[in-house]
């Protein structure tokens, strides 16, 4: 499934490939690979409630922004994990970490197959990178809030995904 417009870079219009999920739909699963190189999947990632931030690439400076600022909220947060998807290779991702002390959000990379994009819905068609989105999952893998951010450059709503991930279980430290 194509979604020709469903979101932009600098006001151009780019193709989504696959669905749009919504709050109340099941999680898909998803192969993506860790900093270890290992496989993950939906089911690795536990059955807490899960904050699934996605990026284009973190060597620009919203993504760059975004995973901080969820990197100082995992800090805050209990029974939440917090999860960083692009198509960033592993070696980068561990890199930026690096360099950046970021050490409570766990890096997923989609280099590999494109799976999550394409079942999330992220994927964009033209650059083979994902768009901005957010994704909040219950520990019964339904998804309890989702922003797909219309224009790459702009910051999504962290506020709203916070709460909705306070609202599906998670307490504040």
């Amino acid at each position: 499934m194509e979604r020709p417009g469903a979101t932009t870079l600098r006001g151009n219009p780019l193709t989504l490939i696959g669905p749009e999920l919504h709050a109340g739909d099941e999680a898909p699963d998803f192969q993506l690979v860790d900093n270890g190189l290992k496989s993950v999947t939906l089911k690795d990632t536990g059955s807490q409630v899960r904050i699934i931030s996605v990026v284009p690439s973190l060597d620009t400076p919203v993504c760059d922004a975004q995973t901080k600022r969820f990197n100082e909220e995992a800090a805050k947060l209990t029974g939440v994990e917090i999860f960083t998807v692009s198509m960033d290779l592993p070696f980068a991702q561990k890199r930026w970490c690096g360099a950046f002390g970021v050490d409570k959000v766990k890096m997923l990379s989609d280099h590999r197959e494109g799976s999550f994009g394409s079942n999330y819905g992220t994927l964009i068609k033209e650059l083979r990178i994902e768009s901005r989105a957010i994704f909040v999952l219950d520990p019964q893998n339904k998804i309890r809030y989702a922003e797909y951010v219309k224009e790459v450059a702009d910051h999504p709503d962290y506020e709203a995904a916070l709460e909705a991930a306070r609202g599906a279980g998670a307490l504040t430290a």
